[in-house]
């Protein structure tokens, strides 16, 4: 494994019931992979509760609690 994108490994513990609710999920969707389907149900679950993840393209000014102003070209 080289340069993974993903370095962080979570390991979960699911009942059968979790796990076919898992599959049927996924298998409707067309999701490549268990972990596939675990990240955006996860994506998922985080923006019905108001997370914000983080794209790697977000800057900070983008966080602050000043508005911006735009007062056109300069």
């Amino acid at each position: 494994m080289n340069d993974l994108s993903r370095p962080e490994r979570l390991q979960i513990m699911l009942t059968a019931e979790e796990l076919a609710a898992l599959d049927d999920w996924r298998f409707q969707r067309r999701m490549p992979s268990r972990a596939a389907a675990v990240r955006e149900l996860l994506k998922r679950g985080l923006a019905a509760e108001g997370v914000v993840i983080a794209d790697g393209r977000t800057k900070s000014s983008d966080f602050g609690v000043i508005p911006v102003q735009d007062d056109g070209p300069a």
